[in-house]
């Protein structure tokens, strides 16, 4: 692995965490999905600072080069918080949409509480 690619991983990853770090002390984002990306980038500046670990892992797959494990590592890694984030998402739509329909009825429920105390002469 190339001395400039190792300097660019692990400069990445020091700005992703200060990034991180940040937008989690400003309460826009959570730390527990914040953990996921503090791991990541130290997952990469342990490789970078170690390069014998993507090289044998290269060679033990037999991958051409570690910069192609790195891509293929990473496209794996964001793929899985991708689904991750679906399921995620999925919960909530149906969250969202129980909620709303809850609302509904009890909207339905006070107008027809009105309307039966509007006839009565109430």
């Amino acid at each position: 692995m190339s001395i400039v690619l190792r300097i660019s991983l692990i400069a990445a990853s020091v700005l992703t965490t200060l990034y991180v770090m940040r937008k989690i002390r400003n309460s826009k984002a959570q730390i527990e999905d914040s953990i996921f990306w503090i791991l990541l980038s130290v997952m990469l500046i342990i490789i970078s600072v170690f390069p014998i670990i993507p090289e044998a892992v290269t060679r033990m797959l037999g991958i051409m080069a570690p910069v192609n494990f790195l891509f293929l590592f990473m496209i794996f890694i964001l793929l899985a918080k991708v689904f991750s984030m679906s399921l995620k998402i999925s919960a909530l739509e149906t969250r969202l949409k129980n909620l709303t329909q809850e609302i509904a009825i009890r909207n339905k429920e006070e107008e027809a509480k009105k309307e039966g105390h509007n006839e009565t002469g109430e």
